[in-house]
């Protein structure tokens, strides 16, 4: 710590009185297109980048070749696993605050129990994606049974989302869990026009750890990738807690916040299997 700069100690110190403080749900706001916030001095989102599968089949340089087309401090924040109240709600309430929107890679089972924050979610402009039913390995089933456990976990989001369940996505954006695929399942969801989202650096915050060795770490890797998806995990208590210093940092240190969002929804016309 001895050579750490005065902006990254006032952050790890504000990180600190924020680990017990959990933001209220009605510190959520309107969403605010990329561009502009009524709060004053806040983060923002930069742009949106719509991101076509036919385009973008597979992204994220930690398991794929390509990823997205971001410039230099350019970060896409995702996160895994919910919905899972507080900790969603507190994510969303630090969001919110500096007017940045995410995408949300929903676990089927948490979304069918948690129905109304998928839609509080959605209604904020966040993107939501899918990442399977049970979130299991999906390397190891067969081919049939993981792309049922693919298929269970999109009806159940679409069904919180619309009321109507099915499987073909809304959003066809898909996230496998702990990166684990087959070339089958991938050949299968570029068939279905579902495009594949990997990471370019994460926060490993699936680890304990405290939010402010975990915004060290997630800093840190930053630094050196300059720009990326970032994969976080909003069940997380520390992740959580760690955000909004986060979020900070990225302003301080001119990072800007791309949002992204697929192309105009298809109609049922054009909806295949």
């Amino acid at each position: 710590m001895r050579n750490m700069s005065t902006g990254r100690r006032s952050i790890l110190n504000a990180v600190a009185m924020l680990v017990a403080t959990t933001l209220a749900p009605t510190a959520l706001i309107a969403p605010a297109r990329a561009g502009e916030c009524p709060n004053k001095g806040a983060l923002g989102t930069s742009r949106v980048l719509t991101v076509d599968p036919a385009a973008y089949p597979r992204v994220g340089t930690k398991s794929f070749p390509q990823t997205l087309p971001l410039d230099d401090h350019e970060v896409v924040l995702t996160f895994d696993d919910g919905p899972s109240p507080p900790a969603t709600r507190t994510i969303l309430a630090a969001l919110s605050a500096e007017c940045v929107r995410a995408t949300f890679f929903m676990v089927g089972r948490s979304a069918s129990e948690h129905p109304e924050l998928v839609r509080t979610i959605a209604s904020l402009g966040h993107t939501v994606g899918h990442h399977t039913w049970s979130h299991p390995n999906l390397a190891q089933p067969t081919p049939e049974n993981a792309e049922a456990d693919i298929d269970k976990g999109i009806s159940a989001v679409e069904a919180a989302l619309h009321g109507t369940a099915g499987t073909t996505p809304t959003t066809p954006f898909f996230r496998f869990p702990y990166f684990e695929s087959t070339p089958h399942l991938l050949q299968r969801m570029e068939q279905r026009g579902i495009a594949v989202f990997g990471a370019d650096f994460w926060a490993s915050d699936w680890n304990k750890m405290t939010p402010e060795q975990q915004l060290k770490l997630l800093t840190e890797r930053l630094e050196i990738a300059r720009k990326g998806i970032i994969l976080l995990h909003d069940p997380r208590a520390q992740t959580a807690a760690m955000l909004p210093a986060f979020l900070r940092y990225l302003r301080d240190n001119h990072y800007r916040v791309v949002h992204i969002a697929p192309p105009a929804a298809r109609t049922a016309s054009d909806r295949t299997n």
